[in-house]
């Protein structure tokens, strides 16, 4: 054990009433949510990069936190293990998402950074099988080095591109090591600043190949886990080529790979696309691609990907309502891709940010399940499209009408239709009864 949590007991469920700031109000990880524990459900991880290696600055100023870890090499990289194992187990986080240079210090030559990685990964193995924590999904960081300053995978340079690729290779081996579910590509700088320098239909095809070779190499291995892509649609370049989940999906299917690779979505990049999160998450429940989220939210004030931690309850209700009419998590779960505000530099400002976003979720998914379970919604939606069900509908929509077939019907019917209301304030103050 380390002192850096030092005093603070294992943070337990005391019920809403409970006025303890390191207690959970609403996360009772063995409440039964439709007949599943609610861990099960939200399957909560711990970012390692947000919580262990953000020095606290921005744009106008350096680091604010002081962390023991933050200046050495080896041995600081493993105290940084030590302390990230006591907050995954004094919250009782089931999963735990990682970069390979959150865990490692940058090494001499990729050779040298890997043999530090799988260093640190014999590190976790140790506390995985002491501790039960696992792990949700491990991910390479090509995006934070200078020499991915124009990209990896779409990086002008094909030398470039082969450093992400067997930066790619060694990360996902030993997140197969670990026993992770996922493997995620987060492309950072995967876009353009500008197009005056950028040919896209080539960086476009680097790209797919780059993710053709990680399922190749996913099925050689035997890895179980899913394939992830992250969408973001700008910051730091102007343009990235995973925009949202649209755009993820069209660059799926040009390269053949929707039914092998699956989204990672976060809030925070939803927002910066223009969507809502619960947007992003029943289009890729629609296309057969939602894998997992990252759940945080931005400021909307500032324009920029805050990543702060969750606390508005009705977003977070109508986003786990499309993930558990999708049939819930398989492989993905709720990571916490979210950090501490640059002031707030104790310790405990860990537990209070983790717990304040797991108990959002936690009534999130409970508003969700009722608002399930009440039946209400989905008749409205059922009465809705209704129409649809007739065999006239179903022909058209099955493609065995032509447009001259359904004109000649239209005039023969004298068909008319009255404008329906769309109910909208009623569905609102409708889905506010449960949260």
């Amino acid at each position: 054990m380390t002192d850096f949590f030092k005093g603070i007991e294992k943070i337990r469920y005391e019920g809403p009433e409970s006025t303890n700031p390191l207690a959970f109000r609403h996360y009772n990880p063995d409440e039964m949510v439709m007949g599943k524990r609610m861990e099960d459900h939200l399957r909560f991880a711990v970012a390692y990069w947000h919580s262990f290696a953000w020095e606290g600055g921005d744009p106008f100023g350096g680091r604010t936190f002081e962390r023991p870890w933050f200046d050495g090499e080896m041995d600081a990289a493993r105290h940084k293990a030590d302390v990230a194992f006591e907050l995954f187990t004094l919250l009782g986080s089931p999963y735990f998402c990682f970069h390979d240079a959150d865990v490692r210090p940058e090494g001499e030559s990729y050779q040298d950074s890997t043999k530090r990685l799988n260093a640190i990964a014999d590190i976790f193995e140790e506390k995985i099988a002491q501790t039960g924590v696992k792990l949700l999904w491990g991910t390479a960081n090509l995006f934070s080095n200078r020499r991915f300053m124009g990209g990896a995978a779409t990086n002008p340079d094909p030398d470039v591109f082969a450093y992400a690729a067997a930066t790619i290779k060694a990360n996902m081996d030993v997140t197969r090591r670990l026993g992770g579910e996922n493997y995620v590509l987060w492309g950072g700088r995967e876009g353009y600043e500008t197009l005056l320098n950028t040919r896209m239909d080539q960086e476009l095809d680097q790209l797919g190949r780059m993710l053709s070779m990680v399922v190749d190499y996913k099925h050689k291995t035997g890895f179980k886990g899913a394939i992830l892509v992250e969408p973001k649609p700008q910051e730091p370049t102007k343009h990235q080529y995973d925009y949202d989940v649209a755009t993820v999906y069209g660059f799926l299917k040009k390269y053949g790979l929707e039914d092998e690779v699956k989204v990672n979505i976060e809030v925070g990049h939803a927002i910066l696309a223009g969507h809502t999160f619960e947007h992003e998450v029943a289009l890729a429940s629609a296309h057969g691609i939602l894998g997992s989220i990252d759940m945080n939210r931005n400021d909307y004030q500032s324009g920029w990907d805050t990543d702060q931690f969750p606390n508005n309850v009705p977003e977070v209700a109508l986003a786990y309502y499309h993930i558990l009419k999708a049939g819930g998590f398989s492989t993905g779960g709720t990571n916490f891709d979210a950090k501490l505000r640059r002031q707030s530099i104790d310790p405990q400002d860990l537990l209070h940010g983790h717990i304040g976003g797991m108990d959002t979720c936690a009534r999130g998914l409970k508003a969700a399940a009722a608002i399930i379970e009440d039946g209400s919604y989905d008749a409205f939606l059922e009465d809705r499209y209704a129409g649809w069900k007739t065999p006239e509908a179903q022909a058209m929509l099955r493609g065995e009408r032509t447009l001259e077939d359904i004109t000649a019907r239209v005039e023969a019917d004298n068909i008319n239709p009255r404008p329906r209301s769309g109910r909208q304030e009623y569905l609102e103050n409708l889905i506010n009864r449960f949260v």
